[in-house]
């Protein structure tokens, strides 16, 4: 039975609880490459993914038009959020000079804590918006592993292999010849 493993690996992130030896360097890690299956894994250190003639990232042409079209949309939603702020400035403005002339105190007192209100949730949401972006950007990512370092994944699973199928063997007793009968 020959051993076939796909060269795609995804990293995830354990605990920094759970991290044990990197693969090249045995520094504690917590990065791990799976493959999609599940058949392999091993800990490795995030500088060693940067590494060239370690691993090449797999770019999903798909996700990184996906990613610029919604940072398009982001700047775009921005820029009519500013001019609606501004209209709305200036649509106040005016409503606190013809407020002033009418009724100066009471108008000015409630505006003054309406306006404070409506940009301290302006605020909240915007940081909102910036830290559930900063954790889209934490997802897995793909990789390629280099061919010396995917061949030696490769052996180290056949030598499993063949190492479970020996312990096998020799718990069979057919493989051990009999003790001979008969006379002397």
């Amino acid at each position: 039975m020959s051993i076939t493993l796909q060269n795609i690996w995804h990293l995830r992130r354990v605990a920094d609880t759970a991290s044990k030896a990197c693969y090249i360097c045995y520094k504690p890690s917590s990065s791990v490459l799976i493959t999609p299956d599940n058949r392999d894994f091993f800990y490795v250190c995030p500088s060693h993914l940067k590494d060239r003639h370690f691993c090449s990232p797999i770019v999903d042409t798909e996700a990184v038009a996906a990613k610029a079209k919604e940072e398009a949309l982001a700047r775009e939603i921005e820029k009519v959020k500013r001019e609606y702020e501004e209209k709305q400035q200036r649509k106040k403005n005016s409503e606190k000079e013809k407020a002033k002339k009418d009724d100066e105190k009471k108008k000015d007192g409630e505006g003054e804590d309406k306006d404070k209100a409506i940009e301290k949730e302006r605020d909240e949401k915007i940081e909102e918006l910036k830290k559930s972006g900063s954790a889209a950007d934490d997802s897995p990512r793909v990789f390629a592993l280099h061919k010396n370092f995917y061949q030696m994944r490769i052996d180290r699973m056949r030598n499993a292999e063949i190492a479970r199928r020996n312990r096998q063997r020799l718990q069979d007793p057919s493989l051990f010849p009999s003790v001979p009968t008969g006379g002397l």
